[in-house]
């Protein structure tokens, strides 16, 4: 007996040793599940690497870490990303964006007349789901949001295979927290139409927290979450003790996001500039160019909205254009239009002070005080707005965490969730994500 416990004891010690000798003289092996995020309005992919414990965020299309979640179709091309989203201006009507408000939703009526009113493409209901239009008016075609999620998420695969130099079949995705098992299961169909098989799908705020590594910390922490992304916000109080996430409160707003202050620029530049085009291509070419501007705003005091390609479409006159008395540049003052930060603070004044409301919301619904949050963590690109980031931390009264740009905070936790998934070391302890038994609150 005592020798057979010898030769176990032995065995077992040589397995460890090995293990041991492996992690540290042989190559890490590559990582061969990848984390998705499928978001709004930009998706990306990266891993989680064995040995450092490092998250690598995957580059696509000319090192991009994201790429637009957007979709065209032009004669009987597909085309993702960047290369959609430049062509858009010429083919505004076959140029699908913000897929994922829709997948796996029943819309009613008039949900789908809203939502149409502010879309240059087609949008239709096919048994109470909604469908995209696509192609030439006498021959269209009909294109599910889960398809156009699909070329996003294959686009993603492609990437990540050239970069790991081997095949990719499995991933784990992130879902915002509300979303129902219908959307879920309509999420993890865009992933399989692409050629992948899903692990798991866990809640983006869950997959932020484990971005900061939260999971790992001893103790009962309470984490508020705040994702102010393209086209909607959210905010979600987390419970999370020894790895389980508990999902305390949510509250969102689907009318709230980047776009709807990129709409509020949009016409305050065309009302000083009595400027009105029934053009798609010309509205395109605003949407572009205030997008340019707020991302600008982010980092700089002011900048300028170059309206030369407007100009040149003869939509614009000199008579048209009244230039701000700061412009900079004279001799192109009738191209050149000056926005400061202050101003565009001032055009999303109210809509900013909606972020306050869904704070007040969580905090009264998960039944605690705004100064018992022990973390803060931000996700969205529109959390780079300086006042929204000084607003949430006015709140709070406690900075919120930025180490991780808030674009790449939902990947970062999915890849080290597929990282444990795939067995790669340093282990980890697994997201437990424990079922959410509250509603969300709705602040549209």
């Amino acid at each position: 007996m005592n020798s057979a416990v010898t030769v176990i004891g032995t065995a077992i010690l040589s397995l460890l040793l090995a293990g041991y000798f492996a992690q540290q003289y042989l190559p890490p092996p590559k990582p061969r599940v990848v984390g998705i995020d499928l978001g709004t309005t930009y998706s990306c992919v990266a891993v989680y690497e064995s040995g450092t414990g490092n998250v690598r965020v995957i580059p696509i299309q000319e090192k991009h870490k994201t790429i637009p979640s957007v979709v065209a179709f032009r004669d009987k091309d597909v085309i993702v990303g960047y290369d959609a989203q430049d062509q858009a201006e010429s083919n505004p009507h076959n140029t699908i964006y913000d897929a994922k408000r829709f997948i796996g939703r029943k819309i009613s009526p008039e949900e789908l007349i809203k939502a149409s009113q502010g879309y240059q493409f087609e949008i239709v209901s096919q048994d109470g789901m909604a469908e995209f239009l696509i192609g030439p008016p006498d021959n269209q075609t009909k294109i599910t949001p889960e398809y156009i999620g699909s070329q996003i998420v294959y686009t993603l695969r492609l990437s990540a295979e050239a970069n790991l130099s081997v095949p990719v079949t499995r991933c784990v995705l992130a879902v915002p927290a509300e979303f129902n098992e219908l959307q879920r299961n309509y999420t993890a169909a865009a992933a399989e139409l692409a050629g992948l098989e899903v692990l798991r799908v866990i809640t983006e705020p869950t997959a932020a927290a484990m971005a900061y590594g939260l999971h790992k910390k001893e103790g009962v922490s309470l984490i508020a979450v705040v994702d102010i992304g393209g086209g909607t916000s959210d905010v979600a109080l987390l419970r999370i003790q020894g790895g389980m996430f508990l999902t305390q409160a949510l509250a969102g707003n689907n009318y709230l996001g980047g776009q709807d202050f990129n709409r509020r620029l949009l016409k305050h530049v065309q009302k000083k500039l009595n400027w009105h085009s029934p053009s798609s291509e010309d509205i395109q070419v605003l949407h572009t160019a205030v997008e340019k501007a707020k991302l600008e705003l982010a980092t700089s005091p002011w900048t300028e909205i170059n309206l030369q390609s407007l100009q040149k479409r003869k939509h614009l006159t000199s008579n048209d254009i009244e230039t701000t008395k700061d412009s900079i540049n004279d001799e192109n003052k009738l191209y050149r239009y000056n926005i400061t930060r202050l101003k565009f603070e001032e055009l999303n004044q109210d809509l900013f002070q909606k972020v306050t409301l869904l704070l007040d919301a969580v905090i009264k619904d998960a039944g605690v005080e705004s100064d018992e949050i022990d973390e803060i963590v931000l996700v969205g690109g529109s959390t780079r707005i300086p006042y929204i980031r000084k607003l949430i931390g006015t709140y709070f009264s406690k900075e919120p965490n930025t180490a991780i740009d808030p674009e790449l905070a939902v990947v970062y936790g999915v890849a080290i969730q597929a990282g444990i998934l795939g067995g790669a070391w340093p282990l980890q302890v697994a997201a437990v994500e424990l079922p959410i038994r509250t509603r969300k609150r709705h602040l549209n």
